[in-house]
């Protein structure tokens, strides 16, 4: 009997590519290709949708191309394809220059960091605390990319603030390598935990009480068709940010909001597939799947952003400023200690996710009304 239950409790999906994945990267060429000298409001909205779907696109098929190469291959490339993204954008709105570009790749990461921390983890909390009173997760997972979370953070947001080489929350070249390499290293670290070493951390403490979903390697056409669409839509998100970085400066300007916005704008954009993701999870009682996609995405974007960032910044001879203000560092803080005293028990309830969004709205308005 308990073998009969196992079987019907598992189902097996093969991926498969939505008509969306594929209308919408083609729709947004054409709006690429057509775009007029003098672009209307209404142009740049239906670019700017164009380019939030071509974002969405491109990680279903990183995803689909994740499967059809396997483990720890797969998860290198969803990552690769969503830090392609964050930093297509981020080096598009620094090369087109103006007031505060130096200072766009630190505030894109910590809003990033702030986001995933606070925003869609306090949220995930907050949902399965309402619908189950109460979730768990694999406490030995979750506590090492809190550690390895906390050192990159520290490292390349709050250190250089310190540092005496150059004045100014700036890292000197050779500093900026250095750190760089050795973000590599943690981030290169987990991933082998997380794929080879220890998968068993990550993985779902009740999985067999639960309806188990497997997706099945997708075939060698529908793979080579996501490669294709993978390497078209992470195309058009550089051509298309590129395009639409003035406008986004020029908006932010006329609002009179902070250059800090910015940030936060790139942030939301680029985590919006793996919120959508995360808090889905949550709703169907999979925490650890929400928890591994957050501090996945977290540990990626800081990871492999900044090595990526400073080489750009170190080829076009760029400023990179990487030091958060005091604000900001009392923030991050406070996030990450009520973060890892929210997670140190192995079960959730609401009032953890409550505390996280709070901070999160705390975040936002002061960004706004600093």
């Amino acid at each position: 009997n308990n073998s009969t239950t196992s079987k019907l409790m598992k189902k097996e999906i093969a991926p498969h590519l939505p008509y969306w994945s594929i209308v919408i990267p083609i729709l947004t060429c054409f709006l690429y290709l057509g775009k007029p000298v003098e672009m209307s409001t209404m142009f740049l909205i239906l670019l700017s949708f164009g380019l939030i779907g071509t974002i969405l696109a491109a990680v279903h098929h990183a995803e689909v191309v994740a499967l059809r190469i396997g483990e720890p291959l797969g998860t290198l490339v969803l990552a690769i394809a969503i830090t392609t993204i964050e930093v297509a954008l981020i080096v598009s709105l620094m090369l087109a220059g103006g007031e505060g570009t130096a200072f766009l790749a630190r505030d894109t990461i910590f809003a990033t960091e702030m986001i995933i921390m606070t925003g869609i983890v306090g949220g995930c909390l907050l949902i399965g605390g309402i619908k189950f009173k109460e979730q768990n997760y694999g406490l030995d997972g979750i506590s090492a990319a809190l550690t390895v979370l906390t050192a990159i953070s520290v490292l390349t947001l709050i250190l250089p603030n310190y540092t005496t080489s150059v004045e100014g929350p700036i890292y000197n070249n050779e500093q900026l390598i250095f750190v760089s390499f050795v973000s590599l290293i943690l981030y290169g670290s987990f991933l082998l935990m997380q794929t080879v070493k220890h998968r068993d951390y990550f993985l779902p403490l009740d999985a067999s009480d639960h309806e188990e979903v497997h997706e099945v390697a997708p075939t060698n056409w529908v793979g080579y068709i996501s490669t294709f669409l993978l390497i078209i839509a992470l195309a058009l998100v550089v051509l298309v940010a590129k395009t639409l970085s003035p406008s986004i400066e020029s908006g932010i300007d006329s609002i009179g909001a902070p250059k800090s916005v910015v940030g936060i704008i790139i942030a939301c954009v680029v985590l919006l597939p793996e919120a959508l993701s995360a808090i889905k999870a949550a709703i169907n009682n999979r925490l650890q799947s929400s928890l591994n996609l957050a501090f996945g995405s977290a540990l990626a974007s800081i990871g492999l952003t900044i090595p990526a960032v400073a080489l750009v910044s170190i080829f076009f001879n760029l400023d990179l400023t990487l030091g958060i203000d005091v604000k900001s560092t009392v923030l991050f803080i406070l996030s990450l200690f009520i973060l890892s005293l929210s997670l140190r028990t192995g079960k959730t309830t609401m009032i953890q996710g409550v505390v996280l969004l709070v901070v999160f709205s705390v975040y936002l308005f002061i960004t706004i009304v600093p």
